[in-house]
């Protein structure tokens, strides 16, 4: 219904114009100041997204911060922590946390990077706790809606699916107009047909399959694909599960079941095949404790314009010049 025009929609006509006067009135409490923003007093990037459903921040997350350390700054990674289960906040995620602690994200960030990532539903106290950590910038991963942490850099990131039909929820994926697009720093397109003309091209970049158990155990995709000629099973719990599996397409890799789970799946021992299996990283997070030995998964990084980048510490120097 989201990504076409099926006439089921105009059901939830009613509600959708409810959910847009709820935006605009909220939106207009905190420019008024009656709800308010608070900021940490260090730089604040939010990556997010105007839609519901996940399209590639992560590695976006990912790469933003690696940018900032090379670039000589202490950056932390704030996120919510959706799909854990922790209830004491804020929490700087260590490594012997699982993925149904502290969330998958949080989980695939903070072992993926050596900054600090923690976790914190009120956005403002997590940036406050990273701030006393030593940190000097915070990326956070999500929450372009969250009006109450005040910001200085907005990033949109989109996939193919764009808006889908444009609509606001519960009629359409939307969680604002299109045009708050307009407002934002950058549009980052994950994916081949981009919604604006300036945005941002980004592409996921395979470099290697890892072993889910055993993390030091590494394979060439030219050696799985030979390994395992006769086929795979290959299952993804991701906002858009079929990207997944035309890259693996796009590889050769020969897939014999394509299963596809919804986003944040809590996977359990059951979901997985008894053959060889390869998911997402994202996925291989949650399932380390009981993945048999034929469990492997792909490891991707973000290819992003080093215009971005520039744009990125660019930004930054102006900030600290004012």
């Amino acid at each position: 219904m989201w990504f076409d025009n099926h006439p089921v929609k105009w059901l939830f006509f009613p509600l959708t114009i409810l959910f847009g006067l709820l935006t605009r009135l909220r939106r207009y409490l905190f420019a008024i100041g009656v709800m308010k923003q608070r900021h940490p007093g260090i730089p604040v990037l939010v990556v997010g997204n105007i839609s519901v459903g996940g399209n590639g921040k992560t590695p976006v997350v990912t790469q933003a911060a690696q940018w900032l350390v090379d670039a000589g700054y202490s950056p932390g990674i704030l996120s919510r922590g959706y799909g854990g289960h922790c209830t004491t906040f804020p929490h700087h995620v260590k490594p012997t946390d699982t993925a149904a602690w502290v969330g998958d994200e949080p989980k695939l960030m903070a072992s993926r990077l050596s900054c600090p990532v923690v976790i914190d539903p009120i956005r403002y106290r997590g940036a406050q706790h990273l701030k006393g950590l030593g940190c000097n910038v915070v990326v956070c991963d999500d929450g372009l809606q969250h009006y109450a942490l005040g910001r200085d850099i907005e990033w949109v990131v989109m996939d193919d699916r764009r808006v889908g039909n444009g609509a606001l929820l519960p009629m359409g994926p939307l969680r604002e107009p299109v045009k708050r697009l307009s407002t934002v720093n950058a549009i980052i397109h994950n994916g081949q047909n981009p919604l604006v003309n300036n945005a941002y091209a980004m592409t996921l970049n395979p470099s290697v399959i890892r072993n889910v158990r055993n993390n030091e155990e590494v394979l060439t995709i030219d050696a799985f694909r030979q390994q395992y000629a006769d086929g795979v099973t290959a299952l993804a719990g991701i906002g858009d599960p079929t990207r997944f599996f035309t890259t693996l397409s796009n590889l050769h890799i020969k897939v014999t079941e394509a299963l596809p789970f919804p986003d944040h799946h809590a996977f359990s021992a059951q979901d997985l095949p008894l053959g060889a299996t390869i998911m997402t990283e994202k996925d291989a997070v949650k399932c380390t404790a009981f993945a048999h030995p034929d469990c492997w998964y792909l490891e991707v990084s973000a290819n992003l314009p080093n215009t971005l980048k520039s744009a990125l510490l660019d930004k930054l120097a102006d900030i600290a010049s004012n």
